[in-house]
């Protein structure tokens, strides 16, 4: 199976990283792990991945000291798992950029759709800007950007049914053009239906 891309996982909790590592090979990712910020640093300046899933709170570099790093000297997405959710954490994330700010405990249904949707909003957006990674926010649905929702979407169908980033869109189109709305109304709907079954 061809990889969907490269995806750097750090995280000093062992388990977390095996679960994680395992759940997005299974999905068709090329994972490269890390137990610590340091060889989370030089992982990435070795192999370059498309993304990182960084643990918020390590001993030694915390996942934010890498974010800065894999920002400003790399130049790569990413996006944070932490058992925090408190608003000083959350501003800090914010102001790095996060792609996606995802709050453990977590189940790898809800990592893998996120991740797809990642994915899908990079392509896009480096069709639109060349050279400059743009990648969802996660926040309400109001505030977001048409493509990212649709992304989003696709990246949930992605991974329910085993498609292609083409497909998916396909999907949604031929779902929205039976229901009379527009992509973006279909992608809505998709994905408040997956916000209700994780929250039940």
């Amino acid at each position: 199976m061809t990889s969907k891309g490269t995806i750097l996982v750090v995280d000093d909790n062992r388990l977390v990283l095996a679960t994680l590592t395992d759940g997005l090979a299974r999905a068709g990712y090329q994972v490269i792990d890390a137990d610590n910020g340091d060889d989370a640093i030089l992982l990435a300046r070795e192999h370059k991945p498309d993304l990182a899933l960084l643990d918020i709170r390590m001993e030694g570099k915390s996942g934010f000291d890498v974010a800065q790093y894999l920002r400003t000297q790399c130049r790569m997405p990413f996006m944070f798992l932490s058992a925090f959710s408190d608003e000083e954490t959350v501003a800090q994330v914010e102001a790095l950029g996060a792609v996606a700010y995802l709050v453990k405990p977590l189940d790898i249904r809800q990592i893998v759709p996120a991740v797809e949707a990642a994915f899908a909003n990079l392509e896009a957006g480096r069709a639109a800007t060349p050279g400059e990674p743009a990648l969802p926010r996660r926040g309400p649905a109001s505030s977001e950007p048409t493509d990212t929702l649709v992304a989003m979407a696709a990246g949930v169908l992605m991974h329910r049914h085993s498609l292609k980033r083409g497909e998916a869109l396909e999907r949604l189109s031929r779902l929205a053009a039976a229901e009379g709305r527009s992509p973006h109304e279909q992608a809505e709907l998709l994905l408040a239906a997956v916000e209700r079954l994780a929250g039940s």
